[in-house]
């Protein structure tokens, strides 16, 4: 069997930048371990299959050991396959997935996803942050899934040098560290051991977190956000009642076939 493959950079407007992604469209589904191995092959935080359906596509994401139930640069990364590619005429991308339906739209060179929110709550968490992180959040948040942690000020996010061996010991699939901006309104980083991406360079789903948390703080509806990994990513964030919009762009850096 041959398969196309298309790596993207997501959030990006150069290659080299945002967050790679791995897309395989299918005709029809793979089993699931294959899915996995191939995952694990590309061995990037993501790579994400679709298959067409009634609603328009279902897709699913997998990083090189888990599936993971929302992913957003590969769904940006498959629109960017969908429209640039394969040449796909509709106004909006419906994909249907196991978060429910996300919805991406093109404006020019810019690509905007639609997806639920994530509300977080305050809680005390007893970690040490310290050993970990190299300093203490001044607030900390979570879901079923992630951690929030508040820090004081964009530089401390940015110098923050994490240990990924304590990391993978919390109660979290992932850990989102933030703090307000100089330049832009918020800057975030996600680290996520547990699931095989010690850091993801820019990540959709933890801003299905920080677009509610930020505009609720913030006092705004329309944010510019940072991730300040070491390649970065920008994205135009808004706050849309039980949804969030965040839009980035988009380049192509291969093209190629699996045998299997």
């Amino acid at each position: 069997m041959k398969l196309k493959i298309y790596q993207v950079d997501a959030f990006a407007d150069k290659v080299f930048t945002g967050n790679p992604a791995a897309i395989v469209p299918l005709e029809q589904w793979l089993p699931e371990e294959q899915m996995q191995k191939i995952a694990a092959e590309n061995n990037l935080a993501e790579t994400a299959f679709f298959v067409k359906n009634e609603k328009g596509f279902y897709i699913r994401w997998f990083t090189p050991t888990d599936e993971v139930p929302l992913c957003g640069h590969a769904t940006l990364a498959s629109a960017y396959v969908l429209f640039e590619i394969l040449n796909y005429k509709e106004e909006k991308i419906v994909f249907e997935c196991k978060s429910g339906i996300l919805e991406v739209t093109k404006n020019k060179d810019w690509f905007t996803l639609n997806f639920p929110v994530n509300k977080v709550e305050a809680v005390n968490l007893t970690y040490d942050f310290k050993k970990a992180l190299g300093i203490n959040p001044a607030e900390t948040y979570r879901d079923s899934s992630y951690f929030l942690l508040v820090f004081a000020s964009d530089e401390e996010i940015k110098n923050m040098q994490p240990n990924f061996n304590d990391i993978i010991e919390w109660d979290a699939k992932a850990v989102v560290v933030t703090a307000k901006g100089k330049e832009f309104d918020f800057v975030s980083r996600m680290f996520a051991p547990k699931i095989g991406v010690n850091e993801d360079p820019v990540t959709g789903s933890a801003h299905t977190r920080l677009i509610p948390f930020w505009s609720a703080r913030l006092g705004k509806t329309e944010m510019l956000a940072k991730q300040v990994s070491s390649r970065g990513g920008i994205l135009k964030c808004k706050m849309l009642g039980d949804r969030v919009e965040m839009s980035g762009q988009a380049v192509l850096y291969l093209t190629g076939e699996i045998y299997i």
